[in-house]
């Protein structure tokens, strides 16, 4: 149960927790259970887990206690609502998650709502999980959770592994036969003697799970898993229209899509999750330095940082949700290794990172990789890669999920020293004797923001084991101490100060101004907003977006200055708001955060490609969807700048 004595700990609580105040005052003041406690239940339940607070007002990140008169009665229609199979799906609350505290003389029920089990889920409304009785949170709101996501959870409820199913059709003449060669030769090096080296394919993929008989329906073929290892990419793609794979490397510390090398779905080569493995591990690998150990009397080829990397490459091939709309998606820069597997995670992050709680999604791909030596035993995979990035004292893996604009799980590995002396000696030049003074998380905090750019309350927790509440007062006391600057907010980032984030001037060049300016060059409405007052000094790449080194992207801001072939297909994305007066709001919010997912793009050049005015396009979508972190601004401290670009919030694997 969380702990907080006073306002103020509230305050800081809303920056380290799903937090939810409620009146809960009923029309005669004595107090009763809001119907939309409901709705953040499910929300909860079914997102990271959350506290309601009854008997607070908040507004506007403020709160105040109000109190409640007859909790007993609250409480009692809290418990008959949860064991009300008509009202919710499951109970997920004891006795203990319900505790009354008393604040400023006041008593209100503080409610520890945890995440559900994948077994659990989906947590609904009524008797239908269908049709907007189920809710996922997202920042600090309870969205309807789409059909079609509503399945996804229904069939990760059911089916313990998503690749056991016989594939009805499906037969050996869909493989690549040079890859079960391929796969079968490692094995037969790995186990010279083994019985199933003598056995024919079929009787070898129906050892290892590549081929199955159904023995309810007497139905007998490959198994999805069998097809995703071994098959031809189209025959895998007639079952998961979905599937793709992506390996990119890419020369800058940029989240742009520039590359020096690509392997992708391109019809060149057989496409199936084992030559992907193959091919990108040898990649991954190509230029990592060995230093000569011998190991047994054997000279050792590997270091710590190869094996995580292998474990961090055939995670995001067994944990991936091959029905979904992400690709699999593994990027390669000097500064770092990314990996984007489709689907969210099925256990919660904090479990995955102590390992010992396996819930893989494909367990028998899993097993074909153990049986050639690829991937560690079930559960301890994130603690391998771990070992190997702190065996080199580099910055710790960065695991999360994000169910926007599609369900997907990230790893980012980053060769950054965790405290580089040139860092360190920095802000000792910049502090002086008051950095000396700080606790160690305090440091901490101030050397992800020198070295990352920015930090928050979640990449911090990764780094230390203090209490939540306590990392907030320690973020809170480099603000006051003008150590670091505040984007201020639920959810706010960090950075020090006029360092880390850049402003219009630093991309565009261009003299400070106000938004409420009456010249008419920075109005709006103006047509040439985009092109004007020019950056002699700026630099665009080949499709005619702006590099700015201070952005982790290119950034489109004059639609004239695009390459023939980004405007068209920019343009073919939006086509449905370009040729319709009137679509749907969450049409047009997915033609958005799809339009931002490579690129900034500045308002003028957003408006004009989805065709609608530059102010209600930033009134009525685009300050929500910052609001709700599904965009990020270029530049947080003017978010209202004439010139301020917006990106799609999905991490390295955009």
């Amino acid at each position: 149960m969380i702990e907080f004595q006073t306002i103020a700990d509230l305050e800081l609580l809303q920056e380290s927790v799903d937090l939810e105040c409620k009146l809960a005052a009923g029309r005669d003041g004595d107090g009763v259970l809001p119907e939309t406690f409901w709705s953040t239940y499910s929300a909860f339940a079914n997102t990271q887990g959350g506290v309601v607070l009854l008997g607070i007002r908040e507004k506007q990140g403020r709160f105040s206690v109000e109190g409640i008169v007859n909790s007993a009665r609250v409480r009692r229609e809290l418990f008959d609502g949860l064991n009300n199979p008509l009202k919710v799906s499951v109970n997920l609350l004891t006795d203990t998650s319900v505790q009354e505290r008393v604040l400023e003389g006041k008593t209100i029920l503080v409610i520890q709502i945890p995440r559900a089990t994948r077994k659990q889920r989906p947590v609904y409304l009524t008797t239908n999980p269908m049709s907007g009785h189920t809710f996922r949170r997202l920042n600090d709101g309870d969205r309807v959770l789409p059909d079609d996501e509503v399945k996804r959870m229904l069939a990760d409820q059911i089916e313990d592994s998503r690749d056991s199913r016989v594939l009805v059709g499906y037969d050996l003449p869909d493989l690549d036969m040079g890859t079960l060669r391929a796969y079968r030769q490692v094995f037969t090096n790995r186990e010279p003697s083994h019985p199933w080296n003598t056995a024919d394919d079929r009787e070898f993929l129906r050892q290892i799970g590549g081929w199955r008989l159904d023995r309810e329906t007497g139905e007998g073929g490959l198994t999805l898993a069998g097809v995703l290892m071994f098959g031809q990419m189209v025959s895998i793609q007639e079952e998961l229209p979905n599937y793709m794979l992506d390996y990119q490397e890419r020369p800058e510390a940029k989240t742009e899509t520039r590359w020096i090398d690509r392997l992708t779905l391109d019809g060149k080569w057989s496409g199936n999750l084992y030559d992907f493995y193959r091919k990108v591990y040898l990649k991954l690998t190509a230029d990592l330095k060995v230093p000569f150990r011998l190991e047994k009397g054997e000279r050792r080829d590997e270091t710590p940082v190869h094996e995580a990397l292998r474990e961090a490459l055939a995670n995001v091939i067994v944990h991936a949700d091959y029905s979904d709309r992400a690709s699999i998606l593994v990027v390669k820069r000097p500064d770092m290794f990314g990996f984007r597997n489709p689907g969210l995670m099925r256990i919660p992050v904090e479990m995955a990172l102590m390992g010992g709680e396996p819930d893989c999604r494909n367990r028998t791909l899993h097993k074909m990789f153990r049986f050639v030596g690829v991937g560690e035993q079930a559960g301890t995979g994130v603690p391998k890669i771990l070992h190997g990035w702190r065996s080199q004292h580099w910055n710790p893996p960065k695991l999360y999920d994000t169910p926007v604009p599609y369900n997907q799980t990230l790893l980012e590995l980053r060769m950054i020293d965790l405290f580089p002396e040139n860092v360190i000696a920095g802000l000792k030049a910049r502090f002086g004797e008051l950095f000396d003074t700080l606790s160690h998380t305090e440091r901490v905090a101030l050397a992800l923001a020198a070295e990352e750019g920015t930090v928050n309350h979640a990449r911090l927790k990764v780094l230390t084991t203090e209490h939540p509440v306590d990392l907030s007062r320690a973020l809170q006391h480099l603000t006051q101490n003008r150590m670091l600057e505040s984007s201020g907010g639920r959810g706010a980032i960090y950075y020090l100060p006029g360092d880390a984030i850049p402003t219009p001037e630093d991309v565009f060049g261009l003299p400070s101004r106000n938004t409420g300016s009456s010249s008419p060059n920075l109005e709006l409405s103006s047509p040439n907003l985009d092109s004007s007052s020019p950056n002699l000094d700026e630099k665009r790449d080949a499709d005619g977006c702006l590099l700015a080194h201070r952005l982790a992207a290119p950034v489109i801001d004059d639609l004239n200055a695009l390459s023939p072939a980004l405007r068209s297909r920019l343009e073919g994305m939006a086509i449905e708001t370009r040729t319709k007066a009137r679509v749907e709001r969450k049409t047009l919010i997915t033609i958005l955060l799809r339009l931002c997912s490579q690129h900034f793009i500045t308002l003028r050049s957003l408006a004009g490609l989805v065709d609608r005015k530059p102010e209600t396009l930033r009134e009525q979508y685009l300050t929500k969807l910052v609001r709700e972190r599904k965009l990020l601004l270029a530049f947080p401290t003017t978010p209202t700048h004439e010139r301020q670009a917006y990106h799609t919030s999905t991490g390295v694997a955009e």
